[in-house]
């Protein structure tokens, strides 16, 4: 038990204040389509297939640069959001009027702030010390646990310690903690499992990871050129009469060796907010290549796309925001007094 306490303290000690940014940063980023204040942000979102067609048609062939994504305005935010070759952006209004522009990620508080959060500004390298920080932060979750029981009959609910000394904020620490407990297990695992999908096999069973690898690659096609006057209004039409109750999420242009027109719907009953039911489309004539029904994939892969969704708080409405909110602010409390009471408050050894 001392060693288990030992570690426990040490690896807070270390990598407190990285899991306090992720905490305080994913709760700003849970109320992202509250606080981006934008004209017509509030506007009702419009899935009518008309306009849509028209709108995309508009965007990709109009006179400005051409996106390389368009990602649709949603039930709580009002905006479809382009992504442009070069790094910029933009926000346009659903009928495709534009509504701000930027040409870096750092003009726009909610886009650094979600780099910040998913990569620490360091791309993949980033990501995968995010990775390693939830995994320890889960170990914390257990270990805290474990710890927790010895002192049990002392309980008391606070939310800020009585005292900042070092007694109380331990006794803060471990109070407030296995009150937390479920919730940080719910972001921290469901947080790890994003970045290493390995770990999916530990949730989903032997060989999930590679079957969610299967199920949700892009059809392998040759790569072919974008088309100069392709109708992106009929692809519109076309995904649409092929998902008739599906929303149109994100249309994607291709990537590296990719010859597909990528165009992402959410069906019934999907929490991902973009959707895994998917049109694929030649980048060369605009013909349908494939299609996959999010709603026929094996039930594994299905679990897996719920993983996002519980993370970022994407279902259940405001009420569940707000439970998640409350266990990143409590991990961000929590990682801040652990590395103040080990590097600062540490009790002052008397000499024999």
């Amino acid at each position: 038990m001392k060693l288990l306490d030992s570690l426990h303290r040490w690896t807070g000690g270390l990598i407190g204040l990285l899991l306090a940014l992720l905490g305080l940063t994913g709760t700003i980023l849970l109320h992202r389509d509250a606080w981006v204040m934008l004209p017509n942000a509030g506007d009702v979102q419009v899935q009518d297939t008309a306009v849509l067609a028209r709108t995309t048609q508009r965007l990709m062939q109009g006179d400005g640069p051409q996106p390389r994504a368009i990602t649709y305005a949603g039930a709580d935010f009002g905006l479809d959001r382009l992504a442009f070759a070069d790094g910029g952006g933009a926000y346009v209004t659903q009928a495709g009027d534009p509504v701000a522009r930027w040409d870096s990620q750092w003009q726009r508080p909610e886009l650094w702030l979600s780099d910040l959060h998913q990569h620490l500004f360091a791309g993949d390298a980033g990501e995968t010390v995010i990775g390693i920080a939830g995994l320890c932060g889960l170990f914390f979750v257990v270990s805290g646990t474990v710890l927790w029981w010895r002192t049990r009959r002392t309980f008391e609910w606070r939310l800020w310690p009585a005292r900042m000394t070092r007694p109380a904020i331990v006794r803060h620490h471990r109070d407030l903690g296995i009150v937390v407990a479920p919730l940080l297990a719910l972001s921290l695992v469901t947080g790890a499992v994003l970045v290493f999908r390995p770990l999916s096999a530990v949730l989903l069973g032997p060989g999930a990871p590679q079957e969610i690898d299967r199920r949700l690659a892009a059809p392998k096609v040759p790569m072919r050129s974008l088309g100069a006057d392709l109708d992106w209004a009929a692809m519109i039409v076309q995904a649409r009469a092929r998902f008739p109750d599906a929303e149109v999420r994100s249309l994607s242009l291709p990537r590296g060796e990719s010859g597909l027109i990528t165009l992402r719907m959410r069906g019934p009953g999907e929490w991902l907010p973009n959707g895994r039911t998917t049109v694929w489309f030649a980048a060369d004539s605009g013909r349908i290549v494939a299609t996959r029904d999010a709603a026929a994939l094996p039930a594994r892969v299905r679990g897996y796309n719920l993983l996002y969704p519980l993370h970022a708080a994407k279902v259940g409405g405001l009420a569940f925001r707000l439970v998640m909110s409350l266990s990143g602010l409590a991990l961000s409390l929590l990682g801040t007094l652990a590395v103040w009471t080990f590097w600062f408050r540490r009790p002052v050894r008397r000499g024999s």
